[in-house]
């Protein structure tokens, strides 16, 4: 059990009391024994579930029977694909010449394996001609990647080695010769809230000594050019444009500053930067094919549109409309040497539409209603690469010609397994405001609609990101036992454009959690389950959704799993990854941003002798985004606080961070732990204690 030690202060007439200010300390002698206490006592409960050992084993066999492809790109006349193989481990890179090549293994993360440390490959990107590769590995989860060089012939790595690359955003020069990346400022340290302030934007190039990188866009480093000291500034550099592209990125803000400038004096670190746009503009994406420039933005169009600038005259009051705002909403705008594509979001279904040269819309018909991912697009190719999954639909990549034919290209196994079984339904769900909130529901075929079937509800609600259709094997485990598998599209996320969004942040952020109620309420009136057999699950910024719902609502969860999730949002500001994330929570300095972090803090709002349904709470101890003293205060205040007698669990695991970089081996035994716990709480004979 935590000790408690309060520390109080006063908040615009508000006091506020914190038990566990201590735990924010890592150099405190009971931080890591308290961590290591909860999480052995974890281990020992979840362990003594009976059934546990069979169902990880299934969860590890399901996983496993699965190649997962992630990202895709074409370089010359290589194609290098990143994906984690059917039975390996983690994610490695591979390249082969043509879609009908014979591929060859570039990188194996896991080969650079000590002990219980175990490295991930946090992103990579080709060289232009497909000659190099730039990657940035890190260990245990951590994100702390180190930039490396590899030749792709040989597959020999260069004596470079550039650190502090946790978000570099590469982009190669025309040539092949070098690249821009972002670095975090140096002697920046980690644990501080200075960690992500006043990075820069370098380039370097192959061959060289790291020191003699030339700053290439830096705060105060041009007196025209205005960059906050939570701004990355990024350069991009598309092929075949004697342009180049700097962006400023404000954390967590959607909202992006963009210059453009020569690509010669930017690869000299010299001045000239033009502004498009600021954060005003209500820019959230940008790219340039040539001398055209086309801007995504929610500015009078809160579900998107498309504008249309010359390089040489970037104005945005010379903007042309080329995309208006219709009934969907516009994801992205992509460049290709043959044209622009438009990714649109129709009520959580995937759709790609054309721009002609003759300034016309043409829709590109896809053969799966999902979810579009594995995207490859590039101004020196004609056409797409992708992938489209839905719920009940693995992953397929597709190749669309400039033509519009589209064909399979045969890339990804498919699993062994039966997935024929299970099916998707698309609901509504009636918020206490009259909101309808889109629900998707997965179950397996001939599943009783009679309040009896275990039920699990994912919610997210933040940034304007959307949860979009998924194959998740995993959940095939937990839907043979008769269980329910549902996704609530909150407010807060993107799924319907800006507005969705706004709805969900800062004053107006307890529509995320009462939506989640409301998706919840739904699935009970409609037969699909009952409170005793219901569980919600949210990571990260879904802990914000996880922890209110159950405290402003805790009759109605038989358990509750938070991943890697905020739960301290009046303190997150002064944790290494809280100033970006200001723009989309507030900040406890102005009145307001005080009331709207009050309302989300579920610490705050745990209230002593409350029967609280069972909670499985996890963390990484390298998680550099959300720190593990938010999950270990929520664990100890509910622990101090419930009296319903059901478990109260901290799942702590000291090599993995907030889940990216995470080996296949380590999320199945997580998911399988989630399971197992699920299934006990909601009363299934198999899952209960020895």
């Amino acid at each position: 059990m935590a000790r408690i030690e309060p520390v109080t202060e006063t908040f615009f007439g508000t006091t506020i009391t914190d038990n566990y200010r201590w735990m924010e300390n890592p150099k405190d002698p009971e931080w890591e024994p308290f961590m290591r206490g909860q999480a052995d006592h974890a281990r020992k409960t979840l362990d003594n579930i009976n059934g546990l050992d069979a169902l990880k084993a299934r969860v590890s066999e399901l996983s496993g029977d699965l190649e997962i492809i992630g990202t895709i790109q074409i370089a010359g006349e290589n194609i290098f694909i990143e994906k984690r193989p059917v039975g390996a481990n983690n994610f490695s890179l591979f390249v082969r010449k043509g879609f009908e090549g014979k591929e060859r293994l570039l990188l194996d993360p896991e080969a650079r394996t000590q002990g219980d440390v175990h490295y991930s490959m946090n992103y990579w990107l080709a060289s232009p001609d497909g000659s190099h590769v730039m990657l940035g590995l890190s260990p245990s989860g951590s994100e702390n990647a180190v930039i490396e060089i590899m030749e792709v012939e040989t597959g020999n790595i260069l004596p470079e080695r550039i650190d502090r690359a946790q978000y570099p955003s590469p982009a190669w020069l025309p040539d092949g010769s070098g690249f821009f990346f972002n670095r975090l400022a140096e002697g920046a340290q980690m644990g501080t809230t200075d960690y992500y302030k006043n990075s820069v934007c370098w380039l370097h190039k192959i061959g060289t000594d790291p020191s003699t990188d030339i700053r290439v866009l830096a705060k105060g480093q041009f007196g025209d050019v205005e960059v906050n000291e939570i701004e990355f500034p990024i350069v991009v550099t598309p092929a075949g444009s004697p342009f180049a592209l700097g962006l400023l990125i404000a954390g967590v803000q959607n909202e992006i500053t963009v210059f453009i400038n020569t690509l010669d004096r930017a690869m000299k670190g010299e001045g000239g930067w033009k502004r498009l746009c600021t954060p005003n503009d209500k820019v959230t994406g940008v790219t340039l094919r040539g001398d055209d420039i086309y801007l995504l933005t929610y500015k009078d169009a809160p579900r998107y549109r498309v504008l249309h600038v010359k390089a040489d005259a970037p104005e945005l009051a010379n903007a042309k409309e080329v995309v208006p705002q219709s009934d969907v909403v516009i994801q992205g705008v992509i460049a290709t040497k043959d044209g622009i594509y438009v990714r649109d979001l129709a009520d959580g279904i995937a759709k790609l539409r054309k721009l002609t040269e003759e300034g016309s819309l043409a829709a590109v018909p896809l053969p799966v209603a999902g979810t579009i991912g594995s995207l490859f697009a590039d101004t020196a190719y004609e056409g797409l690469v992708f992938g489209l999954q839905s719920w009940v639909q693995p992953n397929i990549i597709f190749k669309l010609e400039a033509d519009g034919n589209l064909t399979d290209t045969g890339l990804g196994e498919k699993p062994s397994f039966d997935y024929a079984a299970y099916e998707a339904v698309e609901v509504l769900a009636t918020a206490k405001d009259g909101v309808t909130i889109p629900l998707s529901i997965v179950y397996k075929k001939g599943t009783p609609r009679d309040g009896s079937a275990p039920t699990l509800i994912q919610a997210y609600g933040s940034y304007g990101i959307n949860v979009e259709a998924i194959f998740l094997p995993r959940m095939i485990a937990f839907m043979e036992r008769g269980g329910v598998w549902a996704t609530a599209h909150v407010r807060g996320g993107g799924e319907r454009g800006r507005e969705w969004h706004e709805a969900g942040r800062l004053l107006t952020k307890p529509n995320t959690w009462r939506d989640l109620i409301a998706c919840a309420e739904y699935l009970i009136a409609e037969k699909w389950t009952s409170p005793s057999k219901l569980a919600i699950n949210g990571g990260s910024a879904g802990g914000i959704t996880m922890g209110r719902a159950m405290t402003e609502r805790p009759d109605l969860f038989a358990a509750v799993i938070s991943n890697v999730g905020v739960h301290n949002p009046l303190r997150a500001e002064f944790g290494q990854n809280g100033p970006p994330n200001i723009p989309e929570s507030g900040s406890v300095t102005t009145e307001d941003g005080f009331k709207g972090l009050l309302a989300m803090d579920s610490t705050q709002h745990v209230k002593k002798g409350t029967a609280y349904p069972a909670a499985l709470l996890t963390t990484g101890m390298t998680d550099p985004r959300v720190d593990p003293w938010e999950v270990g205060k929520m664990a100890a205040h509910l622990q101090a606080a419930t009296s319903s007698g059901k478990p109260i669990l901290l799942r702590v695991d000291f090599q993995a961070g907030h889940g990216i970089g995470s080996t296949r081996a380590q999320r199945d035994a997580e998911v399988a732990d989630m399971y197992a716990f699920i299934l006990w709480q909601t009363g299934d004979p198999a899952f209960q204690p020895l």
